[in-house]
């Protein structure tokens, strides 16, 4: 296996961790207590092209791949995890599924000022009543005579819903038919019967800005229904699928982040006369969390390389996603916990990161359905 990345990879590796470092860790522990979105900070990564890394130049994109994504997605969640939440929510959620089911009018047009910076796009499929289980969604979805539909309904757990301009939605416009009768649609949230509810107080990501948004007699033209009337349900899962290397990538970047702390704290802090990273309780944990975050990494990236070969890749994807999640939520206790006090106070970024991490295990996908997804791929039972 040749594990070398391309000049291209490094490059956009290397822009992402110069912003990150310089614009967004100076002042993601502000971002997390007030809650207030970074749309300065979005904008910028707009234009350095981590909006939208595997959108092409055309789009408004930086026409990368998906290891370049990886690796960008690292180095950003590694300063902030809602900063890297707004950025895999436009990436691999909004522009992948309008990339790889929408018409050329729809990506030209939503797809563009997404990509580029100009402005953010959300995902609705989570309804207040449905979560895993998808195709119980009541946001209905009625079709006109001239080909248009009138939205009615609510979404829940939007991120990026109160500064949203456009929204990739799933409603369903045929009930009897059950996952079948789920279709797409792109809204635009500036037209009339659109409307944000309250923003959710989160225990972590604080500033990702995530609320629940109604529809009341939303109309729809014909040209904004993306793919075909019906194939909404097959639309999500695929796009999720690339969203979940994209969580996967943050939780990375997390475990990495909690990480390195652990280990400068392991020389820096002196207890009974010597370095407390002396210790063998103490090199065990860190042994261990080296073991995880590796096998993490390198896991995310054998999904990012599945997925550009262009064939199947939700078995990978979830084996990734479950992986990468559950060793950030372990290794950011770990962290905590070598940190003593000092992890359980918000003078230090360690809380935050452990505060963080257990979203990772939730969206897009819990880690209960990751392990349905992963065993009914490997024995072809339901």
């Amino acid at each position: 296996m040749d594990f070398r990345f391309s000049d291209d990879q490094l490059s956009i590796q290397s822009i992402a961790r110069d912003f990150a470092q310089k614009r967004i860790a100076p002042v993601a522990a502000d971002f997390d207590k007030s809650g207030e979105f970074p749309l300065e900070n979005i904008r910028q990564m707009g234009q350095l092209g981590l909006m939208g890394i595997e959108v092409p130049v055309e789009y408004g994109g930086a026409g990368m791949d998906s290891i370049a994504y990886v690796l960008a997605m690292i180095e950003i969640a590694a300063a902030d995890c809602a900063h890297s939440t707004i950025m895999s929510v436009n990436n691999t959620l909004y522009c992948n599924g309008l990339l790889k089911f929408g018409s050329e009018e729809q990506k030209r047009k939503y797809v563009t000022p997404i990509a580029s910076g100009e402005a953010i796009g959300a995902f609705a499929l989570t309804e207040p009543q449905s979560g895993s289980d998808a195709t119980a969604m009541r946001c209905r979805a009625v079709r006109q005579g001239d080909g248009s539909f009138v939205i009615n309904g609510k979404k829940s757990w939007i991120t990026s819903g109160p500064v949203a301009k456009y929204v990739l939605l799933f409603a369903m416009s045929d009930p009897d038919k059950h996952a079948r009768g789920i279709t797409a649609f792109m809204i635009d949230t500036a037209r009339a019967g659109f409307h944000c509810g309250k923003t959710e107080p989160k225990l972590g990501i604080r500033a990702s800005a995530t609320c629940e948004i109604e529809f009341e007699d939303y109309h729809v033209p014909a040209e904004d229904v993306i793919g075909s009337e019906g194939h909404g349900f097959k639309i999500a899962m695929g796009v999720l699928d690339a969203g979940r290397i994209g969580i996967a990538s943050q939780a990375v970047g997390l475990s990495r982040a909690a990480y390195q702390a652990t280990l400068t704290y392991a020389h820096d802090r002196k207890a009974f006369g010597q370095s407390i990273g002396s210790f063998q309780m103490i090199q065990q944990k860190i042994a261990d969390m080296k073991c995880k975050l590796d096998a993490a990494e390198l896991l995310t990236l054998r999904a990012a390389w599945t997925k550009q070969q262009g064939g199947r890749f939700s078995t990978e994807a979830a084996v990734a996603k479950l992986s990468a999640s559950e060793a950030a939520m372990w290794i950011t206790h770990q962290a905590v916990q070598v940190h003593g006090g000092m992890g359980y106070s918000k003078e230090m970024p360690l809380e935050r990161y452990f505060r963080d991490a257990k979203i990772t295990e939730i969206y897009e996908g819990t880690s209960e359905i990751q392990r349905l997804v992963i065993a009914r791929n490997e024995t072809g039972l339901r």
